[in-house]
């Protein structure tokens, strides 16, 4: 039995071990999430993108500019006759062209409502850094469930280690009586089993950490076997913070502000489309070089060369496109109508899920409170009956039973406080202030 005991003790050893591991608070958790997680930093791109977007040198605000250059040679046979009957023949007149010019346009009326669509392009980048927040948010949550149940875990295997001290030491008083046959050795069978029995939810806890820690690693996008000591001193949001956090309703929920951004982006769609009923005025002017050499010699000049400015305004007005301004008119009102129905249909969600989650938070506190006690009860409890089992005042099952109450109270404990973390992490997210409080 002992080997079994010692090999299961060195696996857990090597495994989560007496190596030096480094301190992994949940603030330093948080920053290797934002520096390193891979879908946030996906998200930041696109916002970079709706950035660029959004400048002025997207939004047709600026001049064009065209500078072109043209040169070309035409070699011809030509055959003339004039009405006074005198005719010729030239056999490969050649005639170079050459041109530059440099052009400047610019639209003082725009009738694809860039206006609106400038404005439109800055709430898109507004939106996108909402969305990346939404990602952020999630992640973090994310992060907070699994760096808990890291927690929950790193303590139950120091409940589970304690356990199987506890049932060691039992296993090796019996063997001690029964050698001098103070007892039988069905009693020293037993305190045997309970140990083999402690070892394997020992060992199976171990697995079940190392498998979390991973989870925990590959969030935040370190080494997948790097190790870490997990804080497990935990504190909680009191209770008047809450019910001020509840009170604020949803105002400052991510995904509500998201609604609200759609909302005005559809507006500047539909200002835009109304936009396009008015005609276009423009400006131009350009720059203008140009020569031209001919050596046919009955040409009316061999050598041409001239320069010059020339600008001009020029309007256009689109009266009638076939009805599809009608249509897209239209269509921007009932998706505009549509963005409105789901900002209302995303409040009714989230009063919901936010009133859950205080209500199971608040419920999850109490639960916590009455776990302590419990432990507190079948702790003292096991303490009588550790003094009463060592003058043998109480039998072998007794004591294991008060032993595994002690146990099943202090991990039902243990569980309790990360249950409440999550839902206290959960209901931060659904008011939106899960960022504002770890920055």
């Amino acid at each position: 039995m002992n080997k079994i005991v010692n090999i299961i003790l060195v696996f857990i050893l090597t495994t989560s071990g007496l190596v030096a591991q480094e301190n992994l608070t949940l603030f330093k958790a948080v920053k290797n999430t934002l520096e390193n997680n891979l879908d946030i930093k996906i998200s930041e791109n696109l916002q970079e993108i709706a950035k660029n977007n959004s400048s002025i040198l997207n939004n047709n605000y600026l001049p064009n500019i065209q500078l072109g250059s043209d040169i070309n040679t035409n070699v011809q046979n030509i055959e003339i006759e004039t009405p006074s009957g005198i005719a010729g023949a030239l056999d490969n007149t050649k005639t170079d062209n050459s041109s530059a010019v440099l052009s400047i346009n610019y639209n003082l009326i725009d009738a694809s409502g860039r206006k609106y669509n400038f404005k439109k392009s800055k709430e898109l980048f507004s939106k996108s850094k909402l969305e990346v927040k939404e990602i952020i948010e999630n992640t973090l949550l994310q992060l907070f469930t699994v760096y808990f149940e890291v927690g929950r875990l790193t303590e139950e295997e120091k409940i589970l280690k304690n356990a199987l001290d506890i049932s060691r030491r039992r296993y090796e008083r019996k063997l001690s009586q029964f050698e001098f046959g103070q007892t039988n050795n069905l009693e020293v069978l037993n305190a045997e089993v309970d140990v083999n029995t402690d070892s394997i939810n020992l060992l199976n806890l171990s697995n079940r950490l190392n498998n979390a820690k991973r989870d925990l690693n590959l969030v935040m996008n370190v080494n997948l076997e790097s190790k870490h000591s997990i804080d497990t001193e935990l504190n909680f949001i009191n209770k008047d913070d809450l019910s001020n956090l509840f009170l604020n309703d949803i105002k400052n929920n991510t995904s509500y502000l998201i609604s609200e951004k759609d909302i005005i982006i559809s507006d500047l769609d539909k200002k835009a489309i109304k936009f396009s009923y008015l005609p276009t005025l423009g400006l131009s002017g350009s720059y203008g070089w140009n020569e031209s050499i001919n050596d046919n010699p009955y040409a009316f000049y061999n050598k041409s060369i001239s320069d010059g400015f020339s600008a001009g305004i020029n309007i256009r007005w689109d009266i009638f496109r076939g009805g599809k301004k009608i249509i897209a008119n239209k269509n921007a009102s009932i998706n505009q109508e549509n963005f409105k129905l789901n900002k209302e249909k995303i409040i009714l969600s989230l009063r919901k899920e936010l009133n859950n989650a205080f209500q199971s938070h608040l419920n999850n506190l109490f639960i916590l409170d009455a776990q302590n006690q419990n432990f507190e009860t079948n702790k003292n409890n096991f303490e009588r009956n550790l003094e009463r089992y060592n003058v043998g005042q109480v039998s072998s099952i007794e004591f294991r039973r008060a032993q595994l109450n002690l146990l099943n109270s202090e991990l039902s404990k243990n569980a309790a406080k990360y249950r409440a973390k999550i839902s206290e992490a959960y209901f931060l997210k659904i008011s939106g202030e899960l960022i504002s409080r770890f920055k």
